[in-house]
């Protein structure tokens, strides 16, 4: 699901930002660098096999040793670190107070999205999905509730770690929309290579109606759910038989779906799961079937992930459960 999005040219030579041409740019730089040293290299093996004899005794003396392995190398490298951390310093500038801010904490293997007001606090939740307006710089807050992972989307910016007990910073900005794939970049587990995320950059008007809906969605949904509830007290329907399905089986023990008493905490908010592009942090594309599958055994989807496998369940619980999610947008 994820590797769709990545395209070609790969993601890292394809900047759709301000930060990632920077990284970009540094790339390109890296790469003219390794062909010189390259044909340098070559160069010199060709004269020590057949070159003249007094290009070999130049080439192997102590001069050509101390220019050509200590100074050249020295003076290079370092001239290049400080411009590339030059180049690069605004990925992480300090937060004014006035930017957008993401808070993004990976967990085995997902993450966890949370959007802040100016105060830090936070308004709506998410997972596996990051929406940001074209053309904003957007502060990320990387953080991990377990091991070191690396967040990364290469068309917007460069790749950050996420470190336990720490929280680093990192800027994002799309200058036009589109969806954009992103990774974690760090080996964190066995489901390492299955973890995936989507950023979709909108534009700014769309943005605004996007995040509308969403805080609507959570400002009514626990009116919603109480009419919902008071319903099925005289009826019963396959979206009240879902919900009262996830509710009993367990799954409101470990996510919340907002207006609902399922409030977990350990796994993805699934308030917004209807909406999403994906599931299983980009490993399917979302629609009933695969929703269904992944409720259904998750495990063999993708082994060793947190969430059992609910096989015991009728093929029609399952679905009801599935139709239920699938309304939740």
């Amino acid at each position: 699901m994820i590797d769709a999005l990545w395209g070609w040219p790969p993601p890292v030579l394809d900047p759709a930002g301000p930060y990632s041409d920077k990284v970009t740019t540094l790339a390109w730089s890296l790469f003219g660098l390794g062909f010189a040293v390259t044909a340098i290299v070559a160069a010199a093996l060709f004269v020590a096999i057949k070159g003249p004899p007094k290009w070999k005794a130049m080439l192997g003396g102590e001069r050509a040793i101390w220019i050509g392995g200590v100074a050249f190398p020295g003076v290079v490298l370092t001239a290049l670190l400080v411009w590339g951390l030059t180049l690069t310093a605004s990925l992480t500038e300090p937060i004014r107070g006035d930017e957008m801010r993401i808070r993004v904490i990976g967990e085995m293997w997902w993450f966890r999205v949370q959007y802040l007001d100016p105060s830090g606090n936070i308004v709506m939740e998410d997972a596996n999905e990051i929406h940001i307006p074209v053309g904003v710089p957007v502060v990320l807050e990387l953080e991990s509730a377990d091991v070191i992972h690396s967040f990364w989307v290469p068309h917007l910016s460069g790749k950050k770690d996420m470190i336990p007990g720490r929280r680093t910073l990192l800027r994002i900005e799309a200058d036009r929309a589109g969806e954009f794939g992103g990774v974690c970049a760090e080996y964190c587990g066995g489901q390492h290579a299955l973890m995936g995320f989507v950023a979709v950059a909108h534009p700014p008007a769309d943005y605004r109606a996007w995040q509308g809906t969403r805080m609507v969605r959570v400002a009514s949904a626990s009116t919603q759910a109480n009419d919902a509830l008071s319903q099925a007290a005289g009826t019963t329907t396959q979206k009240t038989d879902g919900r009262a399905l996830f509710m009993q089986s367990g799954c409101a023990a470990c996510h919340r779906v907002a207006g609902t008493e399922a409030n977990g905490l350990a796994g993805p908010d699934l308030t917004h799961v209807g909406s999403r592009r994906s599931l299983g942090a980009g490993v399917l594309p979302n629609h009933l079937g695969t929703l269904i599958g992944w409720i259904g055994d998750s495990q063999s989807i993708k082994p060793g992930n947190r969430m059992p496998s609910y096989d015991k369940l009728a093929a029609d619980e399952l679905e009801a459960i599935a139709r239920w999610l699938e309304q939740q947008k």
